[in-house]
C-alpha cells in the first residue's frame, strides 16, 4: 500500500516556536527538513550560489576559510533592502530546489 506524503510547512517570525514544535512532530515520527540549515548548505564554499554571492557582494564577504561570512553578509543586506533582495534571488532558488530534492528522498 502506498502511503501519501503530508508536507506540512512551518513558518513564524523569531521565537514563535517553531524549533519547538519541530521537535514536537519529530518525536511524532516526522521528518523535519530544517530551512535554515538547508539555507547554509546552499552557498558552502565553491557552489553555483557561493559564486554569485561573491560575486554581487565581493570578497569581503568571505572568511579566511572560504565560508560565507553571514555576519558581514548580514550587515549588508540588512542595511539595505535592495541587497536582501539580491541575496534572496540567488539562494532562494537553490533552496528550494534542495527541500524538493529532500521531499522527493522521503
Amino acid at each position: 500500500m502506498k502511503v501519501k506524503k503530508v508536507v506540512i510547512g512551518l513558518t513564524g517570525g523569531f521565537l514563535a516556536g517553531k524549533s519547538t514544535i519541530s521537535s514536537m512532530l519529530a518525536e511524532k515520527g516526522a521528518v523535519v527538513i530544517d530551512a535554515d540549515k538547508i539555507g547554509h548548505e546552499a552557498y558552502k564554499p565553491h557552489t553555483k550560489a557561493w559564486q554569485e554571492l561573491r560575486d554581487a557582494f565581493g570578497d569581503g564577504i568571505l572568511k579566511k576559510s572560504g565560508e560565507i561570512d553571514r555576519q558581514k553578509l548580514g550587515e549588508i543586506v540588512f542595511s539595505d533592502p535592495q541587497a536582501l533582495e539580491r541575496l534572496n534571488k540567488i539562494v532562494h532558488p537553490r533552496m528550494h530546489e534542495m527541500i524538493r530534492e529532500e521531499i522527493d528522498r522521503l
